[in-house]
């Protein structure tokens, strides 16, 4: 049997039609189309040229506990372990002992990393690497060891600068994260598991992520784990476009996804902790919710984008400036709001005090609001000194805590019959492990189910000694032991 008789004749068809096109793309002096094979880029270059600028970031918090304290925490492991529960925040590096009260106690380590901003010795990294820490050490890749100061740390971005004394160091050259298209080469380097100046590479696999407060991330499937926090994301022409930042995982290492901070929210994150000390934020006092594609149709706004309010804050610019429950806000001062979170970041990017305006629609029409812009609560208490004193400061202000009532709406939600939400945590009650969100069900021994109550619990606290917090963070609960300042 011939080969050819083994071709279907429809195939034969096809065969015959595409020699015939090659034959004339070759008559008229037209090359045919082809793929062109592209090698696989080499980031060889990169990492010299970048390399240098890139630091390892070592901390460590001192832990004050006295050996009764030491073994009241061991039994409480104990006895969450025998019900089941798990135990999460152990801290590392404390001795089954404990300390004295006299000694310098067991110690809190960490590790990160960080690129140099400028010749004079700024550093760039996450909030996460260095807030609350005693001491923080910057390697640089020559094995300098240089003792570096925290100058601003913003939790709500991740965003932290710290200075070294030192002059002439190499620093990165920083690009335009804007620019950045889905699908391009980076690179990170940092010190994953403490392994100094590793480099790792992949794509842009998507941007405008919304797993942050404020922050849209880029997502990336670049390598990234424990110890590359702080690090750069370098595009192919050696310019940082990110800060790595984040991961999902289910594991607690790598999986294949990863998240960086667009350098230029960071930047503009690092100007007002270089200039202040801390950023400031607008506010505007509304609830926003994203709006669906049934309730824009039903409306008569068409597609879905914009923010609806649920709620406005008494009192608020919002309230000032005429906007109502219900309002569908679709600009600010122009800029679209496509949903809840555009218009968290576009309204926390305008300064306090200056007007904006507002475009919104409301019952079948747009309208143009002008509110002059507050300045967002935590924005002040982040540049507050722990220790300024307040005439009318409340017992756990002394702690570093400032809570809030739960809802009945959110306490059925929960399943919850007590608790207080932590809207900040400073001072002794971020020693301990406290951060925003967390919800304290008892103040030793006693729930607490109202901010009152909670109050006189802490109030009737001796601050001689331990307070023991029953907390509950996402679906953990675990005990905290809160040691009041001294």
């Amino acid at each position: 049997m011939h080969a050819e008789s083994q071709v279907p004749a429809s195939s034969r068809t096809r065969l015959v039609l595409t020699g015939t096109a090659l034959a004339l793309a070759l008559a008229l002096g037209q090359a045919p189309a082809v793929a062109q094979p592209r090698d696989l880029p080499d980031f060889s270059e990169l990492v010299e040229r970048v390399g240098p600028a890139v630091v390892n970031i070592r901390t460590s918090e001192k832990v004050k506990m006295t050996e009764g304290q030491a073994e009241m925490n061991e039994q409480m492991q104990e006895f969450l372990r025998r019900f089941g529960i798990p135990v999460p925040n152990q801290r590392r590096g404390a001795p089954r002992g404990g300390g004295t009260p006299d000694d310098d106690g067991p110690m809190r380590r960490g590790v990160g990393s960080g690129f140099v901003l400028s010749a004079d010795g700024y550093v760039m990294t996450n909030a996460h690497v260095v807030q609350g820490a005693d001491e923080v050490i910057v390697t640089l890749t020559d094995k300098r060891e240089l003792k570096a100061k925290i100058i601003g740390a913003d939790a709500r971005s991740d965003v932290a600068v710290v200075k070294v004394e030192a002059t002439g160091l190499p620093f990165v050259k920083v690009g335009d994260s804007t620019k950045a298209r889905v699908g391009e080469w980076v690179m990170a380097i940092g010190s994953p598991f403490g392994l100094e100046n590793t480099v790792t590479a992949g794509i842009i696999s998507a941007k405008q992520r919304d797993t942050g407060d404020l922050l849209p991330l880029i997502q990336t499937d670049v390598a990234i784990n424990p110890g590359n926090s702080g690090g750069p994301l370098v595009n192919m022409r050696g310019e940082v476009i990110g800060i790595n930042s984040q991961i999902y995982s289910q594991n607690g290492g790598y999986m294949g996804i990863s998240f960086a901070i667009p350098i230029d929210e960071a930047v503009r994150v690092a100007d007002q902790l270089r200039a202040g000390g801390r950023v400031v934020r607008g506010f505007l006092g509304v609830l926003p919710d994203d709006i669906t594609k049934e309730v824009a149709e039903s409306i008569g706004l068409g597609k879905a984008s914009g923010a609806v309010v649920r709620n406005v804050t008494a009192g608020s610019p919002a309230e000032k400036g005429g906007v109502e429950g219900g309002d569908v806000i679709t600009k600010v001062d122009g800029k679209v709001v496509d949903k809840a979170a555009d218009l968290r970041r576009l309204i926390a990017a305008v300064k306090p005090g200056a007007k904006t305006t507002l475009t919104v629609f409301r019952r079948g029409s747009y309208k143009d609001l002008v509110v002059t812009v507050g300045e967002d609560e935590r924005s002040k208490r982040a540049g507050a000194s722990e220790t300024e004193s307040a005439p009318a400061a409340s017992p756990s202000s002394a702690l570093g805590l400032k809570v809030s009532e739960l809802t009945e709406a959110q306490r059925k939600e929960m399943k919850l019959k007590s608790g207080v939400k932590v809207d900040a945590a400073t001072g002794a009650a971020a020693r301990a492990g406290l951060r925003e969100g967390d919800l304290i069900l008892s103040v030793d021994n006693v729930e607490v189910a109202t901010v009152k109550a909670f109050q006189a619990q802490i109030a009737k606290a001796d601050k001689a000694k331990v307070i023991n917090l029953v907390v509950k963070r996402d679906d953990v609960v675990s005990f905290v032991l809160l040691k009041p300042a001294r």
